[in-house]
């Protein structure tokens, strides 16, 4: 894996940010989009722009063709066993609102128990407080381990034969924990219960094989993996999908049309009401192709260099508070003493440095950690070494220059 020649793939790396070299460290937020797909998006719209399955003139033909190309790309992505288990949705958060929706509403009742994680992205815990309120059900945690990880013990204690859903990241955002995701579901299916699995932080930086873990839904969203925003995708198994009503209304999903009834397509597209986001399945495509071309093991294994290259480094700095395991994905989320996550941000900023500082949108994980806030440095395909080194000398600075302005 030469990183060299794939960060020349990718024209926004080569530019200079506040007088510096560019350092993107925030790809867990959103990811840089290499040539291929950017062409890609380009040739859609430059040559076959066109709605999908409708017309039968050429331009739709070819659009049509992309867009169900692409669909089986994902299937072979994530190991599907049929393009019917694979729904394009609008990301991460659409699709888990979805199987909430869809799925939730009609099934769970007053004594009924849905299980999650404190780790959890706002995205995979509002839905499902939501679906506690309006069902009477109850929401449960799995408690984390001193380090951020969950315990096999805990997740045998927490679910029950009341727990109707399990909701779990396969990687946490914040931690970079890395669940035990086909144990959780094993556990999951032997209290019968279904399991959702939140892979915005898995699908694009590890192999997913969403039938050996054996989950029965899981969701990704384009844009952490090199795809265009707006694009993403549901896998469910197809039987809990056959029974499952559509949460979106109108063009697309219906099979045929009465005044007073409607009759739905068959999988996948009855969940897909509307124009469908075109262009970004197209897109998405092209990124697979990419990661593909790359060797998902050779992504997990660099950034899991990446991570321990990391964890030593920043040992150099003073003050410096890390949080999460030591076995973890390609992020660091720390603190500074008495140095506010956004001062951090912004003075990194100022070198060039891109990180992401706040909550992320996990603000219960937050309380758990006993801060306000933090901030997070997260790697992907095209990040190197000497990425982490700037990272090192750019917080080095910031430690300098806020114990001179206190001094």
């Amino acid at each position: 894996m030469d990183v060299k020649e794939i960060r020349k793939q990718f024209p926004i790396l080569h530019q200079e940010v506040n007088g510096h070299p560019l350092v993107y460290l925030d790809s867990a937020a959103t990811s840089q989009k290499p040539a291929k797909v950017i062409e890609k998006l380009d040739d859609y719209y430059r040559r076959y722009n066109s709605n999908v399955h409708r017309g039968v003139h050429t331009l739709g033909s070819i659009a049509t063709d992309e867009y169900e190309g692409a669909r089986e790309k994902v299937r072979s992505f994530i190991h599907a066993s049929s393009i019917q288990e694979v729904v394009f949705t609008r990301g991460t958060t659409t699709a888990i609102n979805t199987v909430a929706q869809s799925y939730g509403r009609t099934r769970l009742k007053a004594g009924d128990e849905i299980v999650i994680t404190p780790m959890e992205h706002h995205s995979n815990l509002i839905p499902w407080q939501q679906l506690a309120k309006v069902t009477g059900a109850t929401l449960k945690y799995i408690p984390l381990q001193e380090d951020g990880t969950l315990s096999l013990d805990d997740v045998r204690e927490t679910i029950t034969s009341n727990t109707k859903i399990v909701a779990a990241a396969h990687v946490s955002n914040v931690l970079g924990t890395i669940n035990p995701i086909k144990e959780i579901a094993r556990i999951a299916h032997e209290n019968e219960a279904v399991i959702l699995v939140d892979g915005a932080q898995g699908a694009p930086h590890m192999k997913v094989d969403v039938q050996e873990l054996d989950c029965d839904f899981y969701a990704f969203s384009g844009h952490k993996m090199g795809g265009p925003t707006g694009i993403g995708a549901l896998y469910g198994k197809k039987q809990l999908l056959e029974n499952m009503e559509p949460v979106e209304f109108g063009g697309e999903m219906i099979d045929f049309v009465d005044l007073y009834d409607s009759t739905w397509k068959e999988l996948p597209w009855k969940f897909e009401g509307g124009t469908p986001i075109i262009a970004g399945a197209v897109g998405l495509g092209a990124a697979i192709d990419f990661l593909e071309d790359i060797g998902l093991e050779n992504i997990e294994k660099h950034e899991e260099e990446l991570a321990a290259y990391a964890l030593d480094k920043l040992q150099e700095v003073d003050g410096l508070h890390i949080y999460g395991p030591k076995e973890r994905a390609g992020l660091v989320t720390f603190n500074i003493d008495d140095v506010h996550p956004h001062d951090v941000a912004t003075v990194l900023d100022a070198e060039g440095i891109a990180v992401r500082a706040g909550h992320h949108c996990a603000q219960p994980l937050m309380k758990w950690l006993d801060v306000a806030a933090t901030a997070r440095a997260s790697f992907y395909v095209y990040n190197t070494k000497e990425d982490i080194d700037a990272l090192t000398e750019g917080l080095i600075k910031t430690k300098e220059y806020f114990g001179d302005v206190f001094a």
